[in-house]
């Protein structure tokens, strides 16, 4: 079974029962649990906890941005007439042309026309039309959400590319390092009996039995074949994860941690530049290892 990734993007288009349009966008990246943050235009909040039950019941970890787009529907507008300030406009008008000499009457569209005569006037609710856009607004949701989860579902199987290529790498690595290691006690040997012979300067020699007690202490300090079984040990336990395909993404980030900490090991024990340069290389790929879990889910 593959990986899931935190990382996914899915947008779905719609049109509401009255012809308006509308889309969906989801938006995921990762991280440490799930928060789903809804981005809904006015009137619709009363979707927003069964949108998240929805999204947290698909999906596992994640930081997921829902924004939902609705192209603007103007109620229909109805101009009422107030019927006071009608009357008061109207006396007024009157009143007025009648103190003009050959004025003509008031016009109606002027008397009309004046503040407060005319006041405007939505239309009442639809309940009914509301809980079909209600409907139709839910159901693009699920559809957005099944595309999400298709596409987080791609990106794993990459992910698992990536992380099994890394693995790879790492146990190379680590084998080597084992070859290294295994030839350290013979190095410092000779190191250490060409240093005393230049200290000496070839006075009396010093006791075989005695070098041998040296080299075996130096040996000592600088082995790390226990950091090298864990190392092999932490490399079959992320295959083995790699291989169950449910929800790891804790489990690996884990499991880099510990992959750190060997190779720090490694590198402070490290008897031979080459070693050193093999922890080095080890560090280099467990980081990337570490930046490619972080995005399993």
């Amino acid at each position: 079974m593959s990986l899931t990734s935190m990382t996914g993007f899915a947008r779905v288009d719609g049109t509401l029962p009255d012809g308006s349009a509308f889309a969906w966008e989801l938006r995921s990246v990762n991280g440490r649990g799930l928060d789903v943050r809804l981005r809904l235009p006015g009137g619709l909040e009363a979707l927003e906890t069964p949108l998240k039950e929805a999204a947290q019941g698909r999906l596992g970890r994640g930081n997921v941005n829902a924004t939902l787009t609705v192209k603007r529907e103007d109620r229909p507008l109805r101009l009422t007439p107030d019927p006071e300030a009608l009357e008061r406009a109207l006396r007024l008008a009157l009143e007025v042309a009648a103190r003009i000499p050959g004025a003509p009457a008031p016009r109606a569209e002027a008397v009309l026309s004046l503040p407060g005569v005319l006041r405007t006037e939505t239309a009442e609710p639809d309940e009914t039309a509301d809980a079909a856009r209600r409907q139709a607004v839910t159901a693009g949701f699920a559809a957005a959400l099944d595309s999400l989860v298709a596409a987080r579902r791609s990106e794993g199987a990459k992910l698992h590319a990536i992380l099994a290529t890394l693995l790879d790498e790492i146990a190379a690595l680590r084998d080597a390092a084992a070859a290294e290691a295994a030839r350290q006690p013979e190095a410092q040997r000779q190191r250490l009996t060409a240093v005393l012979a230049e200290l000496l300067e070839g006075e009396r020699r010093v006791p075989e039995d005695r070098l041998a007690a040296e080299v075996a202490l130096l040996a000592s300090r600088s082995d790390v074949r226990e950091e090298l079984d864990r190392l092999g040990a932490h490399v079959e336990a992320a295959r083995a994860l790699l291989r169950e395909g449910v929800p790891v993404g804790r489990k690996l980030e884990f499991l880099t941690q510990e992959f750190g900490r060997e190779a720090n090991t490694l590198g402070a024990k490290s008897a031979s530049l080459a070693l050193t340069r093999l922890s080095l290389d080890l560090k280099a790929a467990i980081e990337r290892l570490r930046e490619q879990a972080a995005n399993v889910e």
